[in-house]
């Protein structure tokens, strides 16, 4: 379980891509290195597991890690926000995220909104409905409060700290992100019958 709040930014420095399998190896911190094997680590906000290799920290990223995020498209030298799990006590300072990708969004625009930048991101309609105005959703493992909702976007407000810390300095129309929606959501759906979250999806709909 990760909290959205990036520790740091890392740099792929190794690659070894075989057909429907990817080993990533990242450069970071000193605190990467010394990760033990089998320890949790989010990369763009898809956990992954660390191996031991003698050189830095590695993870494997099979065939559905690589269908659903991102992680598919780095390249070397490419950089990558960081986050370890959280621990138990520890400050909440994001958001619940349990580093599952969703899915991954489209960059649509970014634009300058005095000293902050206002990002729209693509998402597809099925993760749509569990988008909701001021609500929590974490943008390549970044926890981000939803600030405007368009019809297949929506738009997250991100203050100078968050562009200069975080891979989003790099964004630019085209760029695909990994998105997680609000679990919480997710788990009151799963709960609710068929038909009320039927109805319910409808009138979302004959709103727009």
């Amino acid at each position: 379980m990760f909290t959205g709040i990036v520790e740091a930014v890392g740099t792929v420095k190794n690659i070894e891509d075989r057909p429907g399998f990817r080993k990533l190896w990242i450069d970071g911190p000193r605190w990467l290195d010394e990760l033990p094997e089998g320890a949790s680590l989010a990369i763009n906000g898809c956990c992954t597991t660390g191996l031991t290799t003698g050189d830095g920290f590695a993870c494997d990223l099979m065939r559905v890690t690589l269908e659903k995020t991102s992680l598919g498209e780095l390249r070397l030298g490419g950089r990558v926000n960081l986050e370890r799990p959280l621990n138990f006590g520890a400050p909440l300072g994001g958001h619940l995220v349990q580093g599952h990708v969703d899915e991954t969004g489209e960059v649509i625009a970014v634009a300058q909104d005095g000293d902050n930048r206002r990002v729209e991101i693509g998402i597809c309609d099925r993760l749509r409905r569990y988008v909701v105005l001021t609500g929590s959703i974490a943008i390549d493992g970044v926890s981000m409060t939803v600030a405007e909702i368009k019809e297949l976007s929506f738009v997250v407000g991100v203050i100078p700290h968050t562009w200069e810390v975080t891979v989003f300095q790099e964004y630019a129309p085209g760029r695909k992100v990994n998105l997680e929606v609000d679990m919480i959501g997710k788990y009151i759906e799963q709960m609710l019958p068929k038909k009320f979250v039927d109805e319910a999806a409808l009138q979302s709909k004959a709103h727009e």
